[in-house]
């Protein structure tokens, strides 16, 4: 159901970007989500034809390089477009839409700081590659932090008795790795490189960390089980442990002395792309709501017609425009400024993934029972709202790091 677009300056190139990824959420993400979520072994979602057909048509068509420059192969779009394309594939199903998007980390943030081994064994590789065998994953979280790990600037990030559990030590020219992190990594069963963030020098407190580049194949890398979730079932997540783990110096893409400043910028980056993949989970709801109520009947009339739930279904259809416009708003803002304004990102990321849960909870009211069954999608897209909540930062604790930056 297409909604009204309100940006009248749309491009016709903008619009079929629009619509092309609209068919694809529509014809090959939502029904592989609906079937990959079935699965009660995450085990056998990562080995599943499914995923990995689903993953292929995404490389196929591009979308793992939604962020990606032209400059080096990838699609080169604007942040209006990637929003476009973000809202669509969340519109569709969350878990595979944050499957596809986290897999560019690696060769996203190489392509931010880049060097010769970079460009020639992560961000070429990565934007050439059509088959979906080259896929990152985002190790940021472990044991004993969580949202901990994304609050830069703040006293807590400070305090050197809080040490992070991944630990990097140089040795020549090779930086030794060893530690654990812990079981939602996003695609961490099924990637093949890693976006990890470590700690360097712990007398810095959690501040004195690393980003660096992992291949996933490297001596000393294993891995734990899928892990088995209420929601976002198709988004592959699991323990990584690195045991003496050795990658050439020139991996190491940000130490002590600016990682707070990119771990802004990885903030403001993913909690940007939650809001618009969010907002398409909200509007999925409401549009699953908008049309069961027109038809099923209950007191002798279709459910649209009783003033209760026209007022429900008004107040969804607002909070989606809502997050929309505040979504977009701060895609377009942030992915054009260095440094980004992490207060908005954090505001967009709480903001729609509040709108989502609380719009799947109306829909999922409006089908009554049958929202509790399987055999509607409603009953899942409420199920990856609510995971929303907590990944990527739980909500309650990025309103603290973003009320700090106030």
């Amino acid at each position: 159901m297409p909604y009204l677009e309100l940006n009248i300056e749309l491009t016709d190139e903008q619009n079929a970007i629009k619509e092309q990824a609209h068919k694809f959420a529509a014809e090959v993400i939502r029904p592989a989500g609906q079937e990959l979520d079935r699965i009660a072994d995450p085990e056998d979602v990562v080995k599943s034809p499914i995923y990995w057909s689903t993953m292929k048509q995404a490389y196929k068509l591009g979308y793992h390089n939604t962020l990606m420059s032209d400059a080096y192969g990838g699609l080169g779009l604007d942040p209006l477009d990637i929003h476009l394309v973000l809202e669509e594939l969340g519109w569709g199903s969350s878990d595979l839409a944050l499957s596809i998007g986290v897999s560019c980390f690696p060769a996203f943030f190489a392509s931010l700081l880049p060097n010769d081994l970079l460009e020639r064994n992560i961000i070429y590789p990565y934007c050439q590659n059509t088959d979906a065998t080259f896929i990152g994953c985002w190790a940021i979280t472990e044991p004993n932090h969580g949202s901990d790990q994304l609050c830069p600037g703040t006293e807590v990030f400070r305090n050197p008795t809080i040490k992070g559990q991944l630990r990097a030590r140089l040795d020549g020219d090779e930086w030794v790795i060893s530690g654990q992190k812990s079981a939602w990594v996003s695609n961490g069963p099924i990637a093949t490189h890693a976006l990890a963030y470590l700690n360097i020098d712990p007398s810095m407190g959690l501040a004195g960390g690393g980003i660096c580049i992992i291949p996933l194949d490297t001596p000393g890398v294993s891995k734990g089980r899928a892990l088995n979730k209420l929601g976002q079932r198709a988004l592959p997540q699991g323990e990584i442990y690195f045991d003496d783990v050795r990658i050439p110096r020139d991996y190491m893409l940000v130490d002590q002395e600016s990682y707070e400043g990119m771990l802004d910028i990885t903030l403001s980056t993913a909690n940007a792309a939650m809001g618009a993949v969010f907002t398409g989970v909200a509007r999925a709801a409401y549009e699953e709501a908008l049309t069961y109520s027109k038809d099923r009947i209950q007191g002798g009339k279709h459910l649209f017609e009783h003033q209760l739930i026209k007022h429900k279904l008004f107040e969804m259809f607002m909070k989606v425009e809502a997050a929309r416009a505040l979504s977009r708003s701060v895609m377009v803002y942030n992915y054009n400024n260095t440094p980004p304004s992490i207060e908005y990102s954090i505001a967009s990321k709480v903001f729609c993934t509040n709108t989502a849960f609380e719009v799947s909870n109306e829909a999922l009211q409006i089908f009554g029972g049958y929202g509790l069954s399987k055999e509607y999608a409603i009953e899942k897209i409420f199920r990856d709202a609510r995971a929303a909540l907590i990944e990527d930062g739980a909500n309650d604790s990025l309103m603290l790091t973003g009320a700090h930056s106030l």
